[in-house]
């Protein structure tokens, strides 16, 4: 796919590769389910948590595309490909829209090059882009060419922020990002959090500490900080399996299985 080899690290962990891992897929290598075992043996919940990651996802899309009538998607920090994937959520409901994927690791780009197709009515395009770099994303020509940034775009934020490493302003980022954004457009986020499991959190995270994949676990305040300026669509920020659930089982769940927020905001 126009990588060489030397140029996909598969001798450390990665948290998209952790995260597949936890999803139960297969693109994964030693040292990500090395590391990914290591966090299960202190955070058991992590695959309910990465599960329910997903959900989040896939219902706050559906609801983006059926109540606010977007049509266009950025997708930051894509991670491997998984069914159903974003743009499969979205097509399903309007076939005419238009995603852009975006990550930083060429083997998460890699498949989904190889994986990820559009509906013929709309478009999909992949960026390889650094979410430490926002204007990497912003001037990417598969962004420029896909979507029209005067219209509104759904951003989709979607347990990424949490793994920038500290020394970045994790706000500012954002904060660049959405204020490309044209009125009517909309962020949807997601970050883990200690506030219902704090030592099994802290567990886990110096695990992904160890592994050189730092995570930054938030309190419920600094992360609703993350949609100043928004207007929050209800039920605001919460814990994600409570935000808007589609399935009694997710009731089912205590907020420490889960340990993440996810909100959803509208820019004025």
């Amino acid at each position: 796919m126009g990588w060489s080899a030397d140029e996909i690290d598969t001798e450390s962990a990665h948290s998209a590769r952790m995260y597949d891992y936890f999803l139960g897929g297969k693109d994964n290598y030693p040292p990500d389910q090395k590391a990914a075992e290591k966090v299960l043996l202190v955070l058991p919940n992590a695959r309910t948590i990465a599960k329910n990651n997903r959900y989040f996802m896939r219902r706050s899309a559906r609801m983006l595309a059926e109540e606010a009538g977007i049509r266009q998607f950025l997708d930051i920090g894509t991670g491997i490909p998984t069914s159903p994937n974003l743009h499969e959520v979205i097509q399903q409901i309007a076939p005419e829209s238009r995603i852009v994927y975006t990550d930083n690791d060429p083997i998460v780009l890699t498949h989904a090059r190889a994986l990820l197709t559009s509906d013929p009515q709309g478009e999909t395009a992949y960026a390889e882009a650094d979410l430490r770099d926002p204007g990497s994303i912003l001037n990417a020509p598969e962004l420029l060419e896909t979507l029209d940034m005067s219209k509104p775009v759904a951003l989709m934020m979607i347990s990424i922020l949490h793994f920038v490493p500290p020394e970045y302003d994790h706000y500012a980022i954002l904060d660049e990002l959405v204020s490309a954004l044209p009125p009517g457009s909309y962020l949807a986020l997601t970050n883990g959090t200690a506030d219902f499991a704090p030592e099994e959190m802290k567990r886990a995270a110096a695990v992904y500490a160890a592994s050189r994949v730092p995570v930054r676990q938030r309190p419920k305040k600094e992360i609703e900080r993350f949609f100043h300026g928004l207007e929050l669509v209800e039920p605001g920020v919460v814990p994600i399996h409570r935000w808007r659930p589609d399935d009694p089982s997710l009731g089912e769940l205590t907020d420490a299985e889960v340990s993440m927020y996810g909100g959803v905001a509208r820019k004025p």
